[in-house]
């Protein structure tokens, strides 16, 4: 598997590289760096962090793509993250720099180059992936699969009761990107909380562990730990992020999906960003009912994955 991972790097954005990293059958061809959860140069730091600390400094090339969203004012996770995106551990500076080529640039290139042969793990905001299709739009057929972390399915969200943080700070890209076409699976947020917290058992045994990535994995951690204890009554692990990325390198994982029509709200006021999923109608149906919603399917939509086979695909990295 070839594959680029598109991200705002903090917190889980991290263990997903790291899980990219260890799968012996994918090969990281780059890491493209889209506004998001912190300061935008301090999310290429991250990746390169990341990269270094997996002993894979030098061997993955970062490329900076856009740096704000298309239309609206940047949004940042901060308060969940921390000011560095990684509890504030103080990480020093990465030996390997970001590449000089553009990200979206970079991304048209690979995909074009090799159609058919490339994945995306797109676990940001999707500005990079909108602005890349609508700069060249033969992408979307060229592009093997399209792999996406945001919206949620039909239910609460973890930014506003209505929306997801990736499709928040970007609706317009992330409309873009679900109706152009792309063979597209969908992880929402809906399936994180279903599937995608850490069992404290789990927990247990990544700290027990003591490895340099296991540390690192505790260290990453702790701002997300306390704001989740805030907002639900109990610190959680949650991996939004790296379950996407198990998904896609193990397919096993995905335990139930659904082939569904996705699209985002971009007007409303109270319903910035809301991930419209649904079953489309049948043929006859919607040959009566004519409805917006007669169109195919556009996404198959992850429903229930396996945590307990994540939880040991996350144990298995963090080991070495």
């Amino acid at each position: 598997m070839r594959l680029i991972i598109d991200t705002d790097t903090a917190g889980d954005d991290a263990f997903s590289i790291l899980l990219a990293l260890k799968a012996p059958h994918v090969t990281l061809e780059a890491i493209t760096i889209c506004n998001g959860n912190v300061p935008f140069l301090q999310q290429a730091e991250n990746a390169l962090y990341t990269l270094e600390v997996a002993g894979a400094g030098g061997q993955v090339p970062v490329y900076l793509g856009c740096p704000r969203p298309m239309l609206r004012a940047p949004v940042d996770a901060t308060e969940f993250f921390g000011a560095d995106g990684m509890s504030d551990a103080g990480f020093p500076q990465a030996r390997q720099r970001p590449e000089a080529e553009h990200a979206v640039d970079r991304i048209i290139d690979l995909v074009m180059s090799n159609p058919g042969e490339i994945e995306i793990l797109a676990q940001a905001p999707l500005t990079n992936i909108a602005t890349a299709y609508v700069k060249e739009p033969r992408i979307a057929q060229a592009l093997k699969h399209l792999w996406v972390m945001g919206g949620t399915d039909n239910s609460l969200g973890n930014t506003t009761p209505a929306s997801e943080f990736n499709f928040y700070v970007d609706p317009e890209a992330a409309k873009i990107v679900v109706n152009a076409g792309f063979r597209l699976t969908l992880s929402t947020w809906t399936l994180t909380m279903a599937s995608g917290v850490l069992p404290e058992a789990a927990l247990a045994r990544i700290a027990a562990l003591d490895t340099p990535l296991s540390r690192f994995f505790m260290a990453v951690s702790q701002a997300p730990f306390k704001r989740t204890a805030m907002r639900y009554g109990r610190p959680l692990s949650t991996h939004p992020d790296s379950l996407t990325c198990a998904c896609l390198i193990e397919p096993a994982l995905m335990l139930e999906t659904a082939d569904c029509l996705v699209d985002v709200e971009t007007q409303g006021e109270l319903t910035r960003a809301y991930s419209s999923v649904c079953t489309p109608l049948t043929p006859e149906e919607a040959e009566i009912d004519k409805l917006w919603y007669a169109a195919p399917a556009n996404a198959r939509v992850i429903r229930r994955a396996d945590t307990d086979r994540f939880a040991e695909m996350l144990i298995a990295a963090l080991k070495d």
